[in-house]
């Protein structure tokens, strides 16, 4: 039983964390109207491991504090990548569908946080364009991509004792 909790705590820390340094890194391009936060392509681990939530998840919370963030976007803004995160773990039989549910969450979520948030003169119906755009290509396309690099590394992602058996998550 440690050893479940032990790994994945350690697993959602180092999710967390890298998500951090993303969001850090691509500070300049990860806020406006117009974004592509790279972070997100993360939010493709829950196809590979539960871990992957709450890492993403705090990641997010994390990363808009230390980015300065406004109050509504750190909570609506990690709302959305939990809600994202938590569609992608119950799509992870379907490996293409896993990014779908956080371009969706975002897509939605976010013009409204820009609007009222940050006082974005733009309409709605353009942010979501574009923050949608930014999604797919963060989740839709760098996900995917991560999730074929990291594919042959998934046994990195397995937690002793959390599946019944270690193929009861394995991919196809």
């Amino acid at each position: 039983m440690k050893d479940k909790t032990l790994y994945f705590l350690l697993h959602s820390a180092m999710i967390a964390a890298i998500y951090v340094v993303l969001v850090i890194l691509f500070q300049p391009i990860s806020v406006s109207y117009i974004q592509v936060r790279f972070a997100e392509a993360l939010t493709i681990l829950p196809f590979f491991t539960p871990a992957a939530i709450p890492g993403v998840t705090i990641g997010c919370l994390l990363g808009n504090v230390i980015a300065g963030c406004d109050m509504l976007d750190i909570v609506f803004g990690t709302l959305a990548t939990l809600l994202g995160a938590i569609g992608s773990y119950s799509l992870r039989r379907y490996k293409f569908l896993v990014p779908i549910p956080p371009i969706i969450a975002n897509t939605v979520i976010i013009p409204w946080v820009l609007r009222f948030a940050y006082g974005e003169a733009m309409s709605i119906p353009f942010m979501m364009l574009t923050v949608g755009i930014g999604e797919i290509i963060s989740c839709g396309v760098i996900g995917i991509i991560l999730l074929y690099c990291l594919k042959p590394y998934k046994k990195i992602f397995y937690i002793p004792g959390f599946a019944k058996s270690k193929d009861k998550y394995d991919i196809v």
